[in-house]
């Protein structure tokens, strides 16, 4: 996937960020390129949601390089950052779903918000596609308290996708699901990946999600990523901090 030639679509270089007397992101170094999934594990608490904020620019870095699609995230103007958002996917762990707006309306809300010269029946049929990439057709009319906690996540990813998003930035898409659905969902992650040719930040700290959705794995410890490379590459190895994460995950 990674290629020299390739200018990275997502560069980070001695990223820091601290809050009080905490120090989160202490030297923060990678590239993602096109087409590329990365995750990103970690404890709780190591930074790995910091880490997609400061990449979004919802939060800004205390120092250090962070550019995305070829734009310095915290340099650019407030118009700027509007539009970069645009082309950025934000899969957000709890989904974030208007609960008043069913999932039509959940659908159409960022079509509306920011492609207004779009016709109604063309805002139908996005909705229609990406309902269909994702699966949940038959929900189109129901009420996000009327979901499943996979569909819902799934309901978020569509959301992000309507808008064909360049890169996508998953946070715990995981989190809170029985093994059957992470499954669907880790599949789901590959489909929009090769679907829509998306570049991917995976945060997580479910291995198996790691494992199946990434072409590399990066591990953040103390600030820093500690290692990274394939998953075999990244957990073939005698560091206890690395060993502990795994066995924590699989050991029987």
């Amino acid at each position: 996937m990674q290629d020299d030639d390739k200018e990275p679509v997502i560069s980070i270089r001695d990223l820091k960020k601290s809050f009080g007397a905490l120090t989160v992101l202490n030297g923060i170094n990678i590239d993602i390129f096109k087409g590329e999934n990365i995750a990103v594990l970690g404890r709780s608490g190591s930074g790995k949601s910091v880490l997609i904020k400061i990449i979004s620019g919802l939060l800004k870095p205390d120092s250090g390089m962070v550019k995305v699609l070829g734009q310095e995230v915290d340099k650019i103007s407030t118009a700027a950052l509007q539009q970069l958002r645009l082309k950025i996917g934000f899969s957000f762990q709890s989904s974030a779903l208007y609960d008043s707006m069913s999932v039509k309306e959940n659908l159409a809300f960022p079509l509306v918000r920011n492609r207004r010269n779009l016709s109604s029946k063309e805002v139908n049929n996005a909705i229609e596609a990406v309902l269909n990439d994702v699966g949940l057709s038959q929900t189109i009319n129901q009420m996000p308290s009327e979901l499943s906690g996979g569909q819902k996540k799934r309901i978020g990813i569509a959301r992000t996708l309507i808008l064909q998003p360049e890169i996508m930035l998953y946070d715990e898409p995981t989190s809170g699901l029985d093994p059957i659905t992470s499954i669907e969902i880790n599949n789901l992650i590959l489909k929009v990946q090769q679907q829509y040719n998306t570049s991917s930040i995976i945060i997580t700290h479910d291995l198996t999600c790691a494992k199946a959705t990434a072409n590399r794995v990066a591990m953040l410890l103390d600030g820093k990523f500690l290692t990274t490379g394939s998953f075999e590459e990244v957990f073939n190895t005698q560091d206890t901090a690395v060993r502990t994460f795994y066995d924590y995950n699989f050991i029987n």
